[in-house]
């Protein structure tokens, strides 16, 4: 159901066999609020540019049918922060804390 409901989404396969080796997705309320989420790529294709292949292609949607003013973040986890910051993201922190609901 998560998947279905991205606001887009951006796969690589391999060609010879058609797995999955990397994905992204953007979700969010579609108006104001936008968050890149699921950038993953397979451990034996990391270190190929596929996370950054697959950051461009979400990049171009976001600037071509997001609105300018809406909120675009992203949690990374380090060392991926470094390949957001090329895109243009920048760290929020130490003026905003992450947080989650955790369940009792």
């Amino acid at each position: 159901m998560g998947l279905g409901n991205s606001i887009h989404s951006v796969t690589i396969r391999k060609e010879s066999t058609g797995e999955l080796i990397g994905m992204g997705r953007i979700v969010g309320d579609g108006g104001t609020s936008y968050q890149v989420v699921d950038v993953a790529v397979a451990a034996e294709f990391q270190g190929k540019g596929f996370g950054k292949k697959i950051m461009m292609e979400l990049m171009l949607y976001i600037q071509k049918y997001i609105d300018p003013l809406a909120y675009v973040s992203l949690i990374a986890v380090c060392p991926a922060n470094k390949l957001y910051e090329q895109f243009g993201f920048v760290e929020t922190s130490p003026k905003s804390i992450g947080m989650y609901f955790k369940r009792s």
